[in-house]
């Protein structure tokens, strides 16, 4: 027997889940059969693929090699499926995007609605994750695409730079810093309760980082995972909160406090697997966002309700 390709997508299915079971589930069909075919897969090679004996079911040395190819084999096949669907140029596709959660404020809705209108034929698929979480999933071929911010990534990830985000102190309309223009010392904001996003965010990571060089104890009173919750906070108490200048400007009930030394700028940067398969939809979404970042369309009223393309600045 020659082994198939869905004996190569069983046995990573049980290599990921350790289990038999849930990765019947996954796979949608009986646990038995599942064995089988595993067995069947282990006959043919003449080596034993799967360790069954402890509490958890584990790859032999003997199945972490081969589970190697066989995760290459079935990237290659997926990336040589996408080759034919751009045959048709742009009129059809598929791109996976995964932004960090900051950006699905003021970035992600804009910018994809731009590229849907420049090629409704594409179907954009998009995730929002953690910035490690995007890098994993690009090396492993499950995403086209990635936005995040600048730093150090891992081995094999390209990054392209696209725009620098500013942040600053918001607060609401309650807030008696409301309408206060002069820069605010760093230091005054011990005097005043926060609302962050949790430390899961690379902007808390940033406000923590600033407040810590500053030698600051700021009073947080409210931690949140999600940045809607948090600007639907700020407006509606006297509590303030850190957040991109790009948010603040996409909610007219909060304005900006500027502090006095400002919080450092952070780079935005478009990622993607370095090697391996591009497709003609992740090439023309990254000519896309470039243009977006060296424009001026992320100020205030051009982001939020883009006109299309324009006659010279059509195409991919």
């Amino acid at each position: 027997m020659q082994p198939e390709l869905r004996h190569l997508r069983y046995l990573l299915a049980v290599a990921e889940h350790a289990n038999f079971t849930r990765a019947a589930e996954e796979l949608r069909i009986a646990q038995p059969t599942l064995s089988q075919q595993i067995k069947q897969l282990e006959k043919a090679l003449g080596a034993q693929l799967l360790d069954r004996g402890g509490r958890t079911v584990r790859l032999t040395d003997a199945g972490e090699a081969y589970a190697r190819y066989a995760r290459r084999a079935l990237r290659d096949l997926a990336a040589g499926e996408r080759a034919v669907l751009d045959v048709g140029g742009l009129s059809r596709g598929h791109l996976r995007l995964a932004v960090t959660p900051t950006f699905t404020a003021y970035l992600t809705g804009p910018l994809v609605a731009d590229f849907h209108l420049r090629h409704p034929g594409i179907t954009v698929e998009v995730r929002e994750m953690a910035q490690d979480r995007v890098e994993a999933e690009l090396l492993a071929d499950r995403l086209d695409l990635g936005i995040a911010f600048a730093g150090r990534h891992l081995p094999g990830i390209e990054a392209t730079s696209l725009f620098t985000e500013t942040l600053g102190l918001v607060v609401g309309p309650g807030h008696p810093l409301s309408g206060h223009e002069s820069p605010l010392p760093a230091a005054s904001l011990t005097d005043h309760h926060l609302a962050l996003l949790s430390r899961d965010f690379a902007t808390r990571l940033h406000v923590d980082a600033y407040v810590s060089e500053h030698g600051l104890r700021p009073r947080i009173a409210v931690e949140t995972d999600s940045v809607g919750a948090l600007t639907e906070i700020v407006r509606n108490t006297a509590l303030a909160t850190v957040l991109p200048d790009a948010v603040t400007r996409a909610h007219p009930g909060l304005s900006r406090v500027p502090l006095s030394p400002a919080l450092p700028p952070r780079g935005v940067e478009l990622l993607r697997r370095a090697a391996g398969y591009r497709s003609a939809a992740a090439g023309a979404f990254a000519a896309l966002a470039a243009r977006w970042g060296s424009t001026d369309r992320l100020t205030p009223g051009s982001a939020d309700a883009p006109a299309g393309p324009s006659r010279d600045d059509d195409g991919p």
